[in-house]
Protein backbone atom coordinates (compact mmCIF):
# COMPACT_ATOMS: atom_id res chain seq x y z
CA UNK A 1 0.00 0.00 0.00
CA UNK A 2 1.31 3.34 -0.77
CA UNK A 3 0.54 6.66 0.17
CA UNK A 4 -2.56 8.36 -1.30
CA UNK A 5 -5.70 10.45 -0.24
CA UNK A 6 -8.15 9.01 2.12
CA UNK A 7 -5.00 6.83 3.70
CA UNK A 8 -3.24 7.35 7.14
CA UNK A 9 0.35 7.54 6.96
CA UNK A 10 3.04 7.01 10.13
CA UNK A 11 6.38 8.70 9.60
CA UNK A 12 9.46 9.42 11.22
CA UNK A 13 10.79 12.88 9.80
CA UNK A 14 13.69 15.53 10.67
CA UNK A 15 12.92 18.61 9.98
CA UNK A 16 15.82 21.32 8.81
CA UNK A 17 15.84 25.00 8.15
CA UNK A 18 18.20 26.32 5.08
CA UNK A 19 21.46 26.75 7.48
CA UNK A 20 21.00 23.02 7.58
CA UNK A 21 19.92 23.08 11.82
CA UNK A 22 17.51 20.81 13.07
CA UNK A 23 14.26 21.93 13.39
CA UNK A 24 12.00 19.55 14.73
CA UNK A 25 12.13 15.73 14.85
CA UNK A 26 10.94 12.54 15.41
CA UNK A 27 13.96 10.47 16.59
CA UNK A 28 13.75 8.94 19.75
CA UNK A 29 9.95 9.83 19.93
CA UNK A 30 6.73 8.56 18.54
CA UNK A 31 5.91 8.90 14.49
CA UNK A 32 3.81 11.70 13.02
CA UNK A 33 0.84 9.90 12.21
CA UNK A 34 -1.48 12.17 9.70
CA UNK A 35 -4.56 11.43 7.63
CA UNK A 36 -3.81 11.93 3.69
CA UNK A 37 -5.69 14.83 1.93
CA UNK A 38 -7.16 16.15 5.13
CA UNK A 39 -4.36 19.41 5.16
CA UNK A 40 -2.77 17.79 8.49
CA UNK A 41 0.73 18.53 7.40
CA UNK A 42 2.20 21.11 4.72
CA UNK A 43 1.33 20.40 1.82
CA UNK A 44 4.69 20.06 0.29
CA UNK A 45 5.71 17.24 2.15
CA UNK A 46 2.11 15.43 1.45
CA UNK A 47 2.64 15.94 -2.23
CA UNK A 48 6.36 14.68 -1.96
CA UNK A 49 4.97 11.54 0.10
CA UNK A 50 2.16 10.51 -2.57
CA UNK A 51 3.08 6.87 -3.87
CA UNK A 52 5.44 6.01 -0.79
CA UNK A 53 5.23 2.71 0.70
CA UNK A 54 6.47 1.44 3.58
CA UNK A 55 9.87 1.73 4.25
CA UNK A 56 11.01 4.24 1.79
CA UNK A 57 12.92 7.01 2.71
CA UNK A 58 12.99 10.98 1.18
CA UNK A 59 14.42 13.77 1.38
CA UNK A 60 12.60 16.73 0.19
CA UNK A 61 13.18 20.70 0.43
CA UNK A 62 10.06 22.51 0.29
CA UNK A 63 9.50 26.10 -0.51
CA UNK A 64 7.89 28.75 1.83
CA UNK A 65 4.61 28.48 -0.50
CA UNK A 66 4.24 25.08 -0.07
CA UNK A 67 4.99 25.32 3.67
CA UNK A 68 4.50 28.37 6.02
CA UNK A 69 3.74 30.59 3.26
CA UNK A 70 5.97 33.59 2.45
CA UNK A 71 7.31 36.07 5.32
CA UNK A 72 4.30 38.68 4.58
CA UNK A 73 5.72 42.41 5.97
CA UNK A 74 2.11 43.84 6.80
CA UNK A 75 1.38 41.09 9.35
CA UNK A 76 3.74 43.25 11.54
CA UNK A 77 2.22 45.63 13.75
CA UNK A 78 2.47 48.09 16.34
CA UNK A 79 -0.65 47.90 19.00
CA UNK A 80 -0.91 50.12 22.12
CA UNK A 81 -0.24 48.41 25.48
CA UNK A 82 -3.62 49.07 26.56
CA UNK A 83 -4.77 46.07 23.52
CA UNK A 84 -2.94 43.66 26.60
CA UNK A 85 -5.28 44.45 29.39
CA UNK A 86 -5.24 42.34 32.33
CA UNK A 87 -1.64 40.87 31.49
CA UNK A 88 0.70 41.92 34.06
CA UNK A 89 3.40 41.62 31.54
CA UNK A 90 4.52 41.86 28.13
CA UNK A 91 7.76 40.34 26.73
CA UNK A 92 9.30 39.24 23.77
CA UNK A 93 8.80 36.08 22.67
CA UNK A 94 5.26 35.65 24.10
CA UNK A 95 2.50 34.58 22.16
CA UNK A 96 -1.32 35.69 21.86
CA UNK A 97 -4.28 35.05 20.00
CA UNK A 98 -6.14 38.15 18.98
CA UNK A 99 -9.97 38.02 17.00
CA UNK A 100 -9.75 39.18 13.45
CA UNK A 101 -12.57 39.91 11.13
CA UNK A 102 -10.81 36.51 9.37
CA UNK A 103 -10.75 34.43 12.29
CA UNK A 104 -8.37 33.86 15.37
CA UNK A 105 -4.88 35.05 14.97
CA UNK A 106 -1.93 33.71 16.54
CA UNK A 107 1.03 36.67 17.53
CA UNK A 108 4.54 36.51 18.65
CA UNK A 109 5.30 39.62 20.45
CA UNK A 110 8.86 41.14 18.82
CA UNK A 111 9.14 44.32 20.77
CA UNK A 112 8.05 46.14 23.17
CA UNK A 113 9.12 49.91 23.36
CA UNK A 114 7.42 52.62 25.66
CA UNK A 115 3.77 52.06 25.35
CA UNK A 116 3.66 50.37 22.11
CA UNK A 117 4.01 46.47 21.11
CA UNK A 118 5.46 44.94 17.75
CA UNK A 119 3.52 42.32 16.99
CA UNK A 120 3.86 39.51 14.21
CA UNK A 121 1.40 37.27 12.69
CA UNK A 122 3.29 35.55 10.45
CA UNK A 123 4.14 32.16 11.26
CA UNK A 124 7.60 31.81 12.80
CA UNK A 125 8.75 29.69 9.40
CA UNK A 126 6.88 32.14 7.23
CA UNK A 127 9.23 32.16 4.09
CA UNK A 128 11.67 29.57 4.67
CA UNK A 129 12.57 26.46 2.89
CA UNK A 130 12.35 23.69 4.84
CA UNK A 131 14.17 20.07 4.60
CA UNK A 132 12.59 17.58 5.43
CA UNK A 133 14.26 13.74 5.81
CA UNK A 134 11.36 11.03 6.28
CA UNK A 135 10.91 7.39 6.49
CA UNK A 136 7.52 5.85 6.19
CA UNK A 137 6.94 3.31 9.06
CA UNK A 138 2.76 2.55 7.80
CA UNK A 139 0.34 2.97 5.77
CA UNK A 140 -3.10 2.00 6.24
CA UNK A 141 -6.79 2.58 5.19
CA UNK A 142 -8.74 5.74 6.70
CA UNK A 143 -12.05 4.87 8.58
CA UNK A 144 -15.26 6.41 7.65
CA UNK A 145 -14.87 8.12 10.96
CA UNK A 146 -11.50 9.28 10.43
CA UNK A 147 -12.29 11.26 7.01
CA UNK A 148 -15.31 12.46 8.13
CA UNK A 149 -13.99 14.16 11.23
CA UNK A 150 -10.16 15.04 9.01
CA UNK A 151 -7.74 13.43 11.45
CA UNK A 152 -7.26 10.14 12.51
CA UNK A 153 -8.23 9.04 15.72
CA UNK A 154 -6.37 6.20 18.08
CA UNK A 155 -2.87 5.58 18.34
CA UNK A 156 -0.97 8.21 17.42
CA UNK A 157 -3.98 10.47 16.19
CA UNK A 158 -7.12 12.24 18.25
CA UNK A 159 -8.47 10.36 20.99
CA UNK A 160 -12.61 11.47 21.42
Amino acid sequence: MTIAANKVASIQYTVLDEQGQIIDSSEGGEPLVFLVGAQNVIPGLEEALIGKAVGEQIKTTVEPAKAYGEYNPEGVQEVPMEAFEGVETVEPGMAFTAETEQGPMNLIVTAVEDNMVTVDGNHPLAGKALTFDVTVEAVRDATDEEMAHGHVHGEGGHQH
